[in-house]
């Protein structure tokens, strides 16, 4: 009876141990420092990853702020570029806001349009999810509501996908309850994800600190993530737009294959993501995406490249 109870004591403390433990790691991530805690492991390591699986994709879009003005500013984003990857010659491809929203998602733009032209959306055949923050409800077709903007929705305007548009596209909800969460706390994340802060959050409306707050509370669970974890998962972070006639954008790629420090010093742009997000996905180009002098970020994310700083 005594070696019963012992044995269940020892149990239940490694038990509690090792929530410490994971409770530490996920603390450490979420500071976005490299912490020397051997649980918390950085998100980038330039490990090679096998050919199980398929592939997936997040990109996060952030709004109207130029590289210079994000550099040395955005405290988190900052850390995790320096973790990663950074792209320096990298720019939007127009103004407004829905030009670029469009060019990375189909390779073309229009201002103020429905489109019938082919997207990534469409490519994957409903294994697309689109979170949008401050979204009434999945599949809304507003203009607005609250700190919510259609134009920062790009699944909303292409036709070809109606059908699926009222499922995939949806609230982001909160970190712990919201669909996102459920999603990468049960691996079920689709092929590509796009998510858009609400119109504070994602800078629009507000300063930097508060996108950099705001990716300090989402980049963690997602860098967390079984579906992270796994070395199948990479992440895009970008602006749709600079200020002005300066449209160079700060743009992070996010991936265990990912070797830290990393300084992406070809020119890229919309394009060039939307071509990156393509060629890990396993898709045909689209529209620009095509184009001999569309650059590609694939090289760097699948760690065939050394070239860093």
């Amino acid at each position: 009876m005594r070696k019963a109870r012992a044995a269940a004591v020892t149990a239940a403390l490694c038990v509690v141990l090792g929530g410490i433990a994971a409770l530490s790691a996920a603390v450490a991530l979420g500071s976005g420092v490299r912490a020397s805690n051997r649980d918390a492991a950085p998100p980038c390591s330039g490990r090679r990853v096998g050919s199980a699986g398929a592939r997936r994709v997040v990109v996060v879009v952030l709004e109207n702020h130029s590289y210079g003005q994000v550099a040395g500013s955005s405290p988190f984003l900052n850390r995790l570029a320096s973790e990663c990857a950074l792209a320096t010659d990298y720019l939007a491809v127009s103004h407004p806001s829905l030009p670029n929203y469009l060019a990375l998602t189909f390779g073309s733009d229009c201002t103020g349009c429905r489109t019938s032209a082919p997207s990534i959306f469409g490519q994957l055949h409903g294994d697309w999810r689109s979170y949008l923050e401050s979204m009434p409800s999945p599949g809304y077709r507003g203009a607005f509501a609250g700190q919510y903007a259609k134009k920062h929705n790009p699944a909303s305007y292409y036709t070809r996908i109606a059908p699926e548009y009222g499922r995939d596209a949806v609230p982001l909800g909160t970190p712990t309850t919201g669909r996102l969460a459920r999603d990468l706390a049960r691996s079920t994340l689709a092929r590509f994800s796009l998510i858009v802060p609400n119109l504070c959050d994602d800078e629009h409306d507000c300063p930097i600190a508060e996108g950099d707050r705001w990716l300090r509370t989402w980049m963690p669970l997602i860098l967390a993530s079984p579906s992270y974890r796994s070395g199948r998962t990479v992440v895009l972070v970008t602006y749709d737009e600079g200020t002005g006639a300066d449209n160079r954008v700060y743009t992070v790629a996010v991936a265990p294959s990912i070797r830290p420090g990393t300084i992406v010093r070809t020119p890229l742009d919309h394009y060039a993501l939307l071509r990156t997000a393509e060629q890990l996905l396993e898709l045909p180009c689209l529209a620009h995406a095509c184009d001999a002098g569309t650059g590609s970020m694939l090289a760097v994310i699948t760690g065939l490249t050394r070239a860093h700083a």
